[in-house]
């Protein structure tokens, strides 16, 4: 009888247990976990800040490695003269001949910093000006000095992603808006157009996106990207002080038995428990909200939501006047029928003029959630269409997409997976035909012959920049050389147990607070 405890028979004492279980032994596990997504976040807010800075590739594991030009290293190519061909890709723009058996730097001009050398398009117009679509501006090579130049054009965004010609006019394109201008090489005055609204306009957005720019606080603009790097610094904090309260009892009870001075520690471990608490529950709402949207943004939770359109938030970031804000990806000019073939990020539209109303085509190809890669001509009827969703020829008027590489009608995604079988991020034309995948690199289609393997000279000098070290750290792929596919559980498993500990954390903190 005198063993016995009445605590033992109190409900709320066993809630406050349980309580104690699911926030001490998880939020142990999450604050480290934790401590790499709020850097890892807070250097993906300010890319084009750190867009100087470069990790060696040999630093990072095997997978990291370029193995036959793949993650993304080639995007395309285009040819200067019978003997000289440019590719282009994340790699920057290289110059070789015409076997392919050497390659020269061609980025002289551009920043350093391999975020700086992200090529998204290249083209040569008739009149020999060649342009350059990257990820942070538009340039021309100027061949009088050798070089590239950066042209002049007021955008807030300058992200520009393709660039195109019509007879003596040169039209680019970033992701909001299409410049046109009378093609004079660098010297090239370009006009800002705003493409009309298509047809049945309703100002929806992609739920994915939604949740993309909530997480990133780019939602509000820069003072929301600010308020997420704030919240950042508090998960650190909240984190550093977490791990703090749960090892400092061992290490003070270490030093009271070897009688060693203790205050330092016992004040530490206070101050730490008294932030811990302030900092979790005033601003557990938005911790919540992070970790919530976080868990949407990859495979599986990404899934049910990727298709999905929703009304634009009123008074942020995504309700513009302009109904192609940050929407564009894509403009080809297709010669023989006079027109452009416009992608935004919900499909493709036919474009009589710039000023035209875009149609959208009643005819839409499959398209991953990150965005098309390839939109260019096939032959006279059929457009090869690539993202990672595969490879497709598409007929505009027709009703069925042909699966290029399986040579087979497109039958759609049966598994759900939001991408397919080969995530296509580019093809080579210039003489044979060759698909790039971003996991196997360049594949060579029927008889094509072999393609060249990535030169010394080129991994040597081709480092991953920071934001993606950040970008693969963040999203788990990091650690897919020890967790294989099942990586992509990292994200909404650390979700789910950082809701769990958040809340279970302040339920525990509210009780104390109600019973002193």
């Amino acid at each position: 009888m005198n063993n016995f405890r009445f605590d033992e028979m109190n409900p709320r004492s066993n809630k406050i247990k349980r309580l104690k279980k699911y926030h001490k032994w998880p939020g142990l596990i999450i604050a480290f976990i934790l401590l790499y997504y709020a850097i890892t976040g807070i250097l993906m807010n300010h890319r084009e800040l750190i867009s100087g800075f470069n990790i060696t590739r040999s630093l990072l594991p095997n997978n990291y490695s370029y193995v036959n030009w793949n993650q993304a290293a080639l995007k395309g190519s285009i040819e200067l003269s019978k003997d000289s061909t440019l590719f282009y890709g994340n790699i920057g723009i290289w110059l070789t001949d015409s076997t392919y058996s050497n390659f020269v730097d061609f980025n002289i001009g551009f920043p350093e910093g391999m975020d700086n050398r992200k090529i998204f398009d290249i083209h040569l117009t008739d009149n020999h000006h060649l342009y350059a679509a990257t990820l942070f501006g538009l340039y021309n090579f100027n061949f009088e000095k050798n070089h590239w130049q950066k042209i002049k054009i007021d955008v807030d965004i300058e992200r520009f992603v393709a660039v195109t010609s019509k007879n003596d006019t040169v039209v680019a394109m970033n992701r909001s808006y299409v410049f046109k201008g009378l093609d004079t090489g660098y010297r090239t005055k370009f006009e800002k157009i705003e493409i009309k609204a298509p047809k049945g306009y309703n100002n929806k957005v992609g739920l994915f996106e939604t949740m993309w720019l909530i997480h990133s606080g780019e939602i509000f603009g820069l003072p929301g990207q600010l308020f997420v790097d704030f919240l950042g610094i508090l998960i650190i904090i909240l984190s550093l002080s977490g791990i703090t309260y749960f090892f400092f009892p061992q290490v003070i009870k270490r030093r009271k038995r070897k009688e060693k001075k203790v205050s330092l520690f016992v004040a530490t471990q206070k101050f730490a428990l008294v932030w811990h608490n302030k900092i979790g529950a005033w601003f557990l709402v938005f911790f919540i909200l992070l970790a919530l949207t976080g868990t949407f943004l990859r495979p599986p939770l990404l899934i049910p939501i990727a298709n999905t359109r929703i009304p634009a938030i009123k008074f942020t970031h995504l309700d513009q006047p302009n109904p192609w804000y940050d929407d564009l990806r894509d403009i080809l000019y297709d010669k023989e029928k006079n027109l452009f073939v416009l992608a935004g990020y919900n499909g493709l539209y036919e474009l009589k003029t710039l000023t035209s109303v875009p149609s959208s085509y009643q005819s839409q190809p499959p398209v991953s959630v990150m965005g098309i890669n390839v939109l260019e001509k096939y032959n006279e009827q059929y457009y090869f269409i690539g993202s990672f969703s595969g490879l497709f020829l598409w007929h505009p008027n027709k009703d069925f997409t042909f699966d290029f590489i399986s040579g087979k009608p497109y039958q759609g995604l049966s598994n759900g997976r939001p991408f397919g079988s080969y995530a296509i991020t580019g093809i080579i034309k210039s003489k044979d035909l060759y698909i790039i995948d971003y996991d196997k690199g360049v594949l060579a289609h029927s008889n094509s012959h072999p393609f060249p393997k990535m030169s010394e000279n080129i991994i040597e000098n081709t480092p991953m920049s920071l934001w993606n070290f950040a970008l693969e750290v963040h999203t788990g792929r990091i650690f897919s050389f020890l967790l294989s596919d099942f990586y992509i559980l990292i994200v909404p498993l650390t979700g789910i147990f950082t809701i769990i500990v958040l809340i279970s954390g302040y339920l525990i903190w509210r009780r104390r607070k109600r019973r002193n």
